[in-house]
């Protein structure tokens, strides 16, 4: 599938233990000439400090506003540096939010709990949250409630798990399309999925 001729710089921020071979992110970047990985560091022990550091200094490398593709705890760093970066507007042209984990009462590690609290503050550019029905990091009514505080657009992917690897989604096209949707202000459900979307 060629890049969208119009759209923005892509990074990506996996989650724990960043993304492998199989992994959308990582097919993105090899087939897409304008997605390229963002370097958080200790993928393992991630600290979210750090990670928000890293996406900090990524970002205002750039010269124009970029497109975000984040998977599950990757999530969680975008969030968490929007909440305190005064210029998120002007740095990010909008987010796709792929698998958010349930970081507060859901601890099943505690290297996911510890990016706990949630950050709370509605992100201040385009945002779509793409969740699973049967993701064991974060049940749909909490990836809801994730979606409603961050003011973004909720999308049901159905029963993908943790939409990552093992989700068996290869290049993701579909995931791909809402990311060029989002930059053309018109974001779609995935297509396959019996989507539902909250109002921003």
């Amino acid at each position: 599938m060629p890049s969208h001729p119009e759209l923005p710089l892509v990074l990506t921020l996996p989650g724990l233990g960043n993304s492998g071979p199989g992994h959308w992110q990582t097919r993105w970047e090899e087939i897409h000439p304008n997605c390229r990985r963002i370097e958080l560091g200790l993928w393992d022990r991630p600290h979210r400090n750090a990670w928000v550091n890293q996406l900090s200094i990524a970002l205002r490398r750039e010269t124009a506003p970029v497109l975000l593709a984040a998977h599950s705890l990757g999530c969680h760093a975008v969030t968490a540096w929007a909440a305190m970066e005064p210029d998120a507007a002007s740095l990010v042209a909008g987010a796709l939010l792929v698998a958010p984990p349930e970081v507060d009462f859901f601890p099943l590690d505690p290297r996911v709990s510890a990016f706990s609290p949630t950050a709370s503050v509605p992100l201040p550019f385009p945002a779509l949250l793409v969740a699973s029905r049967n993701d064991p990091y974060c049940g749909q009514p909490a990836a809801r409630v994730l979606a409603r505080m961050w003011r973004a657009q909720f999308l049901d992917a159905g029963a993908l798990g943790h939409i990552n690897a093992e989700s068996g989604l290869g290049d993701w096209d579909e995931g791909w399309r809402l990311l060029s949707q989002l930059a053309d202000g018109r974001p779609a459900p995935v297509a396959g999925a019996q989507a539902t979307a909250t109002a921003r």
